[in-house]
């Protein structure tokens, strides 16, 4: 018992000394902070707030870049990209916009462009080996789902995945916006550009070819 009170009063001690710490007390000022905060604070020149903010996107910015290509290596690499970005570019946001609005812009861009340039290489290789007829080494990326990969739920995220990657560029991306990132559509719309309209019917098309594919996967009930 006397040692129970003595790790009591260690740890009552340690939060005392946390609590009057002038560093521990500003990160915990910072962290209540909202997005547009956190990028006033960056903008002038705490770049703590940076690091809290990276902190709170980096596992849904992975989430979307992964979904959206289906590539665990790019989806790093354009997520290093997207955050690169946002630091040096922190001046030009305004806080007319959401911050989330703005940084999904970003990956957003980084994603649909790097999707083009793999469509294009991918067309090239084709070309290559129908004209010379010969044999080439194409390269195929692993698409395996590194995350999670002892869930339960890691056999259907693999179905949801290859599902994706079989719908067409333009559904893929609002698809994963919505019910993935679980963003507003008038946030959706300013992330792509597109009418209000054209998003809502790219959802429901994307939806639609995403059920048709997944059918033999989900029994009925299990879907919400």
């Amino acid at each position: 018992m006397p040692h129970t009170r003595r790790v009591q009063t260690l740890q009552r001690r340690t939060v005392a000394q946390r609590a009057a710490n002038p560093a521990h007390r500003h990160h915990e000022a910072l962290s209540e902070m909202g997005d547009e905060d956190l990028m006033q604070q960056f903008q002038m020149g705490t770049v703590e707030a940076f690091d809290i903010l990276v902190s709170r996107y980096k596992d849904p910015l992975t989430n979307y870049i992964y979904r959206f290509l289906g590539d665990m290596k790019e989806c790093e690499d354009l997520l290093q990209e997207t955050f690169l970005r946002v630091y040096r570019n922190r001046h030009s946001y305004r806080r007319i916009a959401k911050f989330s609005t703005w940084l999904y812009t970003i990956a957003g861009n980084l994603a649909r462009s790097e999707y083009r340039k793999r469509k294009r290489r991918r067309l090239y290789s084709i070309q290559s080996v129908n004209r010379d007829d010969e044999e080439y080494e194409v390269e195929i990326p692993d698409e395996t789902f590194a995350p999670d990969t002892h869930t339960e739920s890691t056999f259907q995220d693999h179905y949801i995945q290859e599902a994706l990657k079989q719908i067409p560029e333009e559904f893929r991306e609002v698809v994963v916006l919505r019910d993935v990132q679980q963003l507003a559509y008038e946030e959706i719309a300013e992330i792509t550009g597109l009418p209000m309209g054209t998003v809502k019917s790219r959802i429901n098309r994307g939806r639609t070819k995403l059920q048709s594919l997944l059918k033999d996967v989900y029994t009925p009930g299990q879907e919400s």
